[in-house]
């Protein structure tokens, strides 16, 4: 995770990048990085994601709830998020559009699929928050649920393919 210093209250960007190469099926996996209402299958943080209605051409919404926790501390948060690319079967890029008219940090969730023949199709997703809420223990949290989730997403694309 790269996560430049700054001073308290200071906007600091994080950036996380994981990847994954699975020996699955390419359209059943983008049909689930697609779609965010897949998210709480196979992710732990993401404990809801239901669509909401998509507004001035949005392509789809979701409201969606992260929840972490680590010993007593628990951080939760609910974000309005749009698809705002979705090119199949290649890329798809969901970010923060809340509708309440109040500036909010900045929340953007990419994916991409890499294929070559003879290779197993390789996902690479990448979380960029824009807040100041981030604090370091939360980078441990999240990095353990990146490493539990590759074997969760691996299964739950594969209980799709059949």
């Amino acid at each position: 995770m790269e996560r430049p210093a700054g001073s308290a209250g200071q906007t600091v960007a994080v950036d996380v990048t994981a990847s994954l190469a699975a020996d699955v099926d390419v359209e059943v996996l983008f049909g689930v990085v697609e779609d965010l209402g897949t998210y709480p299958g196979w992710l732990d943080i993401v404990t809801r994601a239901e669509p909401v209605d998509a507004v001035d051409g949005e392509d789809a919404a979701w409201s969606v709830d992260l929840r972490g926790q680590v010993g007593p501390l628990r951080r939760s948060k609910r974000l309005r998020m749009v698809r705002t690319v979705c090119e199949r079967p290649t890329a798809v890029c969901f970010e923060r559009r809340e509708l309440d008219g109040r500036r909010h940090s900045e929340w953007v969730l990419g994916a991409e699929l890499f294929t070559e023949p003879g290779a197993a199709p390789e996902l690479r997703m990448r979380l960029h928050y824009g807040g100041s809420l981030w604090i370091p223990l939360l980078d441990r949290l999240l990095a353990d649920e990146i490493e539990r989730s590759r074997p969760r997403l691996v299964q739950y694309v594969s209980g799709r393919q059949r």
